[in-house]
């Protein structure tokens, strides 16, 4: 099923971001009474809909929690903008919505943060799909027709950034001359976070489509703090697109991807040994079961009450290969080879989601949900007891 005909099918939510705290044993450590508060509600603040989450926290622990505005229709490329809502007390309350991109009538989508633990600066990638004729989107044939190149008329690529946690954002800047190639219909990115590797590079995973509507996934860096941008030697594929990306402990990057294909059942793995240049050859990740749905993946490094540092992967997806559903929260204390324990934090519908790590400990995930038609993102927190 073609990537945006598939997120248009679907009439769901961006409702809830899960905090759990992960005990030393590798359990899951709960406080008896979790907070809540909700964070976008659809329907309200000028849209119809709110869809694709990224999450990240910065270093001053601010939450950052970035969706898409869907003006008019759930569907993608409709007229759509980038918004933010900020929390300063660990996802109790919300600042209101920023617009951080205005693009309707065109349609702003995709949002993969990252942050330059360098300079501080927190740069959001997205692509820029332009403003079909009116209602034109809402076929989704024709909606699906752009043509390949590098100027307005097809699918571009920008970046905007913050310096001060997100207050205010710089004018966006065009990179698609660095990170896409002239004979390239659709690119996307990520959806969800992009990384830092330990040697300072900034890396962001992405996908594209040619005339022949086949996705490939390559990634784009930069060793400038997102100055200029550079594209992978090679491409990863056929059939596989929304992605995300992890360092290891030895510094070898790990591509987890989605399946074009439902019937296979699983996520697709990749790996790069050097940086991100250059990819392996795809290979299936049979203990990952995916229905072909975004996931996310993050690394998360701590040191315990022991004094010893510890790296964990956490994985965020639908729990089965049959549907988005039961949203499972996964761990891997080996380098992501095995994943040694997991929770169900969602019983029904569960699509996309995007986890990130708090400066005390727990782990937060945002995900798209339905809950009897209503229709909302709200933020559940969960503290060690």
């Amino acid at each position: 099923m073609n990537i945006v005909n598939d997120k248009s099918i679907f009439l769901f939510i961006l409702a809830a971001v899960s905090l759990f705290v992960i005990g030393l044993k590798g359990t899951w450590v709960e406080a008896a009474e979790p907070r809540t508060a909700d964070v976008f509600v659809s329907g309200t603040d000028g849209y119809s809909y709110y869809r694709i989450p990224s999450l990240i926290c910065t270093p001053k622990g601010t939450l950052l929690a970035f969706c898409e505005g869907r003006k008019m229709s759930i569907l993608d490329q409709s007229p759509t903008d980038m918004l933010l809502k900020r929390s300063f007390d660990g996802g109790k309350t919300w600042r209101p919505i920023q617009v951080v991109v205005d693009a309707v009538p065109e349609a702003a989508m995709d949002p993969t943060a990252v942050i330059d633990r360098t300079t501080g600066t927190i740069i959001l990638v997205y692509d820029r799909w332009p403003a079909l004729r009116e209602n034109q989107w809402k076929d989704v044939q024709k909606h699906l027709a752009r043509p390949a190149g590098l100027g307005r008329d097809s699918i571009t690529t920008w970046i905007t950034t913050s310096d001060d946690d997100g207050a205010t954002w710089s004018k966006s800047v065009d990179i698609t001359a660095m990170t896409k190639q002239p004979e390239w219909t659709q690119t996307i990115h990520g959806p969800g976070l992009g990384i830092q590797t330990r040697t300072g590079r900034l890396v962001i995973p992405c996908a594209r489509t040619k005339t022949d509507g086949v996705w490939w996934n390559f990634t784009i860096y930069s060793d400038d703090h997102g100055k200029t941008w550079r594209l992978s030697d090679n491409e990863v594929g056929p059939g596989v697109n929304e992605s995300q990306i992890v360092e290891l402990p030895d510094g070898t990057l790990l591509l987890n991807m989605r399946s074009d294909d439902p019937q296979k059942g699983c996520r697709i793995g990749a790996t790069s040994n050097d940086g991100g240049q250059t990819w392996s050859e795809p290979f299936e990740v049979p203990e990952l079961p995916d229905p072909s749905c975004q996931s996310s993946i993050i690394r998360y490094d701590r040191t315990d009450g022991d004094n010893v540092s510890r790296t964990t992967f956490l994985y965020s997806s639908p729990g089965t290969a049959q549907g988005r559903r039961a949203g499972t929260i996964r761990l891997s204390y080996d380098g992501a080879k095995t994943w040694n324990s997991s929770k169900v934090i969602c019983d029904g519908f569960f699509a996309y989601s995007c986890l990130t790590a708090m400066p005390d400990g727990t782990i937060g995930v945002l995900f798209e949900t339905a809950d009897h038609g209503k229709m909302k993102i709200s933020f559940l927190l969960e503290r060690t007891r």
